[in-house]
């Protein structure tokens, strides 16, 4: 198998209320996003946050890049896209859904159907018309040696990326994983995403199922850091 090639990059930062800063021990959220560079053409996991919903402008005051310009900065163009995938779908990690049309777009059934359920996303940013979603009813191979897993827990139709390299399997946890730390073991809710998952049992069966890929690399959605074996 040719090089596979991952290129995290930042999309979005919310600025958190004073309740959640105190939680999570920092004053801005991040989100990454990654692509994907395989044989078969180039793969994008998860967006951040959108524009113009102003709701969240101002409750979050969000700092967001168009993901076009978060590529450009690796060397890659929006047009090298030949398929995406979002972890779920809180407004975080899909917002810029929308710039994607003409890609097929891989969702957990099970996630897609939460969608209009009041405070679980933007709608607007996720339902548009135009764009080709996927509906997957569990893991499935979307491209030669990447495969989506359901991992959920933070949300019911969680979804993590599983890139089969030749140095061992690399994992984008998506929100899986809340952190590096937690991949390590730590248990504060500033690391760990399980006190506050919709599941928290199955969040950390979903966690147990990611370390017995033993992977030699593991990407998060919330953390620059990367964990490698």
């Amino acid at each position: 198998m040719s090089e596979i090639r991952v290129f995290p990059f930042l999309v979005s930062e919310l600025h958190l209320p004073e309740a959640e800063r105190a939680l999570l021990g920092v004053e801005w959220w991040p989100s990454y996003g990654h692509a994907v560079e395989h044989p078969g053409g180039l793969f994008l996991f998860d967006n951040g946050a959108g524009f113009g919903n102003a709701e969240i402008d101002t409750t979050f005051s969000p700092r967001v890049r168009p993901v076009e310009d978060a590529l450009e900065e690796a060397g890659i163009s929006l047009g090298d896209v030949t398929g995406a995938a979002n972890c779920h779908l809180h407004f975080d990690h899909c917002g810029q859904n929308a710039r994607l049309h003409g890609l097929p777009i891989f969702v957990q059934r099970s996630e897609w159907v939460m969608v209009h359920e009041p405070d679980y996303t933007v709608a607007e940013w996720v339902d548009v018309p135009g764009l080709t979603y996927e509906l997957l009813d569990g893991e499935t191979e979307v491209a030669p040696g990447l495969r989506l897993i359901p991992t959920p827990g933070h949300t019911a139709g969680h979804q993590s990326l599983v890139i089969d390299a030749p140095g061992g399997a690399i994992v984008l946890a998506g929100q899986a994983v809340q952190s590096r730390g937690e991949w390590e073991g730590a248990e504060g809710q500033g690391a760990s995403g399980r006190s506050g998952a919709t599941d928290p049992d199955v969040y950390a069966h979903s966690v147990d199922r990611l370390r017995s890929l033993d992977p030699a690399r593991v990407h998060f959605a919330h953390d620059p850091s990367i964990w490698e074996r």
